[in-house]
């Protein structure tokens, strides 16, 4: 098996594995549990709006733009290799930087798999298990996420 079997396994079984039950480091995060100490001030809200825009930006922005670009054939397959490094290489390391080392240790195996891809096939391939994992992080944090504290900033008509 390549890596980038093995990455796709590992992404689809952490998915699967998360699937009805939060993480508990997003569980961790969502009462204030931060392994970093990230956060101003003593608080942690901002932290889990830094998480929850991460994880929507790699889903919803970066792995499904890259797809879209990957499947019209607009990028090669280097490109994709260098762009996913450099652009979700950073993002690995901002889930641990937030709270989620795990999902960070995750999305660092994806790049390390991007980087080993020999066809766009198999790029698109785990790059589509890589958004389904991430897609399923995202709903997490968006359910340990205080909405109710936004009830304080309602919008005043002018």
């Amino acid at each position: 098996m390549s890596i980038v079997t093995d990455v796709i396994a590992e992404l689809t079984a952490e998915r699967e594995r998360i699937w009805l039950e939060c993480p508990q480091e997003i569980v961790n995060m969502g009462k204030g549990i931060i392994p970093r100490r990230t956060g101003t001030h003593g608080q942690y809200l901002t932290t889990l709006m830094f998480a929850e825009s991460e994880a929507r930006t790699l889903s919803d922005e970066y792995l499904w733009g890259i797809i879209e670009a990957a499947e019209e054939n607009a990028l090669d397959l280097a490109t994709l290799q260098v762009l996913t490094k450099q652009i979700v290489g950073y993002k690995a390391a901002f889930f641990d930087f937030v709270g989620m080392p795990e999902a960070g240790g995750f999305v660092a195996r994806y790049v390390e798999a991007a980087e080993a891809a020999t066809t766009l096939a198999e790029f698109l391939e785990l790059t589509g298990a890589a958004i389904s994992y991430v897609n399923k992080v995202h709903m997490w944090v968006d359910a340990v996420f205080p909405w109710g504290v936004t009830n304080g900033f309602k919008r005043v008509d002018a």
